[in-house]
């Protein structure tokens, strides 16, 4: 998972573009870019590490330029090698510079059509290097030296055409101004919003409507799913449907962990969407444990609080914050390798002995995806002294790969994968556990818009939205997974200097 903004302004945007990076930080810790444009050349500045750790003054002094995006990333696949942080840049046609929050299902087919027909160099293994690649083939294959607003939405046709996958993406082309567009399905989220200035309107596109509260910029709308937009240096802006048979089918794991509870995605409130996730996880724990005895229920913190309240207030229970966070420690969830995810989770949290002494504890979190984070947990409760540790997930069982940008690659890593819920009780140590239903988890989110009709639930039941997916693409990706970790560990004990453009 990866967060973009863009912005074509009527002043500097390096500023801008950092501070929506920085409010967008829970999408990736992994890396963070920022490119912009003056004088018809690219400014980049890309690095591992978090956006205030990336971008000193220095940099910032020399990201000049009215039009620019950024990028925070966090790996897919096991890789946190530099030369993968984004935004990704191609000198032809004319300047492209490119992010990209997704991944890309056909991307080996991609690479080898690249190398073939199109003969064009791709230095990285990251697909989002491919999607930039693709683009320019067919801006490329376009008549003149200068591109209409026609002959950009002509070439995102044929992208849409050849492309799979997930995909939200901005990219700058120079000379002409900034260009946004999202898959057909809609899997991965992205929004647009403006600002009137004395000189003139400024646009904003981001991953999440809360880098756009952050930057003073009014929410206009989605964008589209198969939506191409394209803002010109001088402010205008043209759109038009590129893909044939789009449908809504957001990923519905944003709305469970991603994003941040102040967004809105795809017209539906983030917090509004965990809160009724509460409302039938409450009803189904007054129904399935009448005969339990619960004197508290506690939130993991921080995602499932809004989720944990309001199953306090369906069950008539004390809610309690029995868990510290230490918040400069990241989200252990996109941390790189699961060593660290582990000796993460003590150093983020810390209980408060006085709720759990004595008390039978109903935890609540989010999600359960590999279930080192739930046992550790659970262990701390009862350590603290909690009688009885009752768990409780505001999503299904996850038993599935994700292969749309999320980093569940291997059901082997998955703790649900081939599990009933009796072995994964005993695997984390609860006394009970209970999760959502797939069908009250669609409900409560969908609640709000019922203009979506299906979301992409490929981790809880195995059905893969861009159906591309076999059981042979499952074992190729896990295998690919595992070579490029050794790949990157091997490339990290050695001093080897990698080949992009970045500002020291």
């Amino acid at each position: 998972m990866c967060g973009i903004v863009g912005i074509v302004g009527q002043s500097a945007v390096s500023q801008l573009l950092y501070d929506g990076l920085t409010v967008l930080q829970h999408r990736g810790q992994d890396a963070a870019g920022i490119v912009t444009i003056q004088d018809n050349k690219f400014r980049l500045r890309k690095a591992n590490g978090l956006v205030k750790d990336v971008f000193h003054t220095r940099h910032m002094l020399r990201l000049q330029g009215n039009i620019g995006i950024g990028h925070i990333r966090y790996p897919t696949a096991g890789s946190s090698s530099s030369s993968e942080a984004q935004p990704f840049y191609a000198n032809s046609p004319f300047g492209l510079s490119l992010a990209h929050n997704g991944n890309l299902t056909n991307a080996d087919e991609l690479r080898t059509w690249l190398f073939t027909t199109a003969r064009r160099h791709v230095n990285t293994t990251s697909d989002s290097e491919l999607l930039l690649n693709i683009l320019a083939y067919e801006l490329q294959e376009t008549d003149g030296l200068s591109l209409s607003p026609d002959n950009i939405f002509d070439a995102m046709e044929k992208v849409h055409q050849r492309v799979r996958g997930a995909y939200a993406t901005v990219a700058l082309i120079i000379g002409h101004g900034m260009l946004a567009f999202r898959d057909p399905n809609g899997i991965r989220p992205m929004v647009f919003g403006k600002r009137k200035t004395a000189t003139g309107v400024e646009y904003m596109v981001a991953s999440e409507s809360v880098a756009l509260d952050a930057c003073d910029f009014e929410f206009v709308r989605d964008v589209a799913p198969g939506e191409a937009i394209f803002f010109s240096e001088d402010g205008q802006l043209f759109s038009r449907q590129c893909a044939d048979n789009p449908s809504f089918s957001p990923c519905i794991f944003e709305y469970v962990y991603f994003a941040r509870p102040d967004s809105s995605i795809d017209k539906i409130s983030v917090y509004a969407s965990r809160v009724e996730m509460g409302k039938k996880l409450g009803e189904k724990i007054a129904k399935e444990w009448d005969d339990l005895t619960i004197d508290v229920v506690i939130p993991i913190p921080e995602t499932s609080c809004d989720t944990a309240l309001q199953i306090a207030l369906n069950l008539n229970l004390p809610f309690r914050q029995g868990f510290v966070k230490n918040r400069y420690i990241g989200r252990t969830f996109i941390m790189p390798g699961q060593e660290q995810r582990k000796k993460s989770v003590r150093q983020k949290l810390n209980a408060i002995k006085a709720e759990f002494v004595g008390k039978n504890v109903l935890l609540v979190d989010d999600s359960i995806v590999r279930g080192t984070t739930s046992e550790q947990i659970i262990d701390m409760a009862r350590q603290a002294g909690a009688k009885k540790v009752y768990f409780a997930s505001a999503s299904p069982e996850i038993r599935f790969p994700n292969v749309y940008g999320i980093d569940m690659p291997s059901a082997n890593e998955l703790i649900a994968h081939g599990r009933e819920n009796e072995d994964i009780c005993e695997l984390i140590g609860a006394d009970k556990l209970i999760f959502q239903t797939i069908e009250d988890l669609v409900a409560a989110v969908g609640s709000t818009n019922s203009e979506i009709k299906r979301f992409e639930t490929s981790v809880f039941d195995g059905v893969y939205i861009t159906n591309d997916i076999d059981q042979n693409y499952l074992e190729a990706l896990d295998a690919q997974r595992n070579d490029k970790t050794k790949e990157t560990s091997d490339a990290n004990a050695d001093s080897n200097i990698d080949i992009h453009n970045e500002y020291s």
